[in-house]
């Protein structure tokens, strides 16, 4: 019975750990599909392989779960896909100075562990994600330099663990959002969105008496 119930767990382990890889090569993949690399950069990117950590700009934690994704100034053009949300164990999303369009997937917002997301000097669309505000291992969080539009969402200053945040040179609105968590940002952190306007309680100046969305 002993031996039996040895033999059970092993295979369970068997059975789960490449579901994982599985479920995150998928994830990877179809980013790889939904851009353009000029450069080749995701040339390793092969779906036939079930461990993505085998892949180049890849980087995995012990037990094989992807922690890490380095693509920054990579040349990659195309759309960021709501699957990248499904990787749990994701640390540091690299993506900044490329050619990235679209809008900011709200599925972003599952990446429990994620500390830096840098997509800053793309040309990223629409709004930032209120869903982001779930990210409470967050400590980098730089977008400048898109085209953002709409309100900074209040949810973001939930995020007490943020040291940087950076929405500079995008087409957002509204004023900033006022708490404790965000008096702490320079005004650097916001300059150069037309309609933007900030509290001058927090030393903030005001961009533009018209800055409602």
């Amino acid at each position: 019975m002993k031996i039996s119930s040895v033999l059970i767990n092993l295979l369970v382990l068997i059975a789960i750990l490449p579901a994982h890889a599985n479920i995150e090569g998928d994830a990877l993949y179809a980013l790889r599909r939904a851009v353009k690399d000029p450069g080749l950069v995701l040339q390793s990117w092969d779906p036939t392989l079930v461990d993505p950590c085998t892949w180049f700009h890849v980087t995995c934690d012990a037990d094989n779960r992807v922690t890490r994704l380095d693509l920054g100034n990579a040349k990659l053009s195309g759309r960021l896909v709501p699957e990248l949300g499904k990787l749990q164990r994701l640390q540091y999303l690299e993506l900044y100075i490329n050619e990235l369009e679209g809008p900011i997937p709200k599925e972003l917002g599952n990446l429990k562990s994620l500390v830096s997301l840098d997509l800053y000097h793309n040309n990223l669309t629409g709004s930032i994600p209120a869903s982001l505000s779930n990210l409470s291992n967050l400590k980098f969080l730089r977008l400048n330099g898109n085209k953002l539009t709409g309100r900074i969402p209040r949810e973001l200053t939930k995020l007490t663990n943020l040291k940087i945040i950076d929405v500079s040179n995008n087409d957002l609105c509204g004023t900033i959002p006022t708490s404790a968590s965000f008096s702490k940002f320079s005004e650097e952190s916001f300059v150069n969105n037309s309609r933007l306007q900030g509290p001058e309680l927090l030393g903030f100046v005001r961009y533009d008496a018209g800055g409602s969305c």
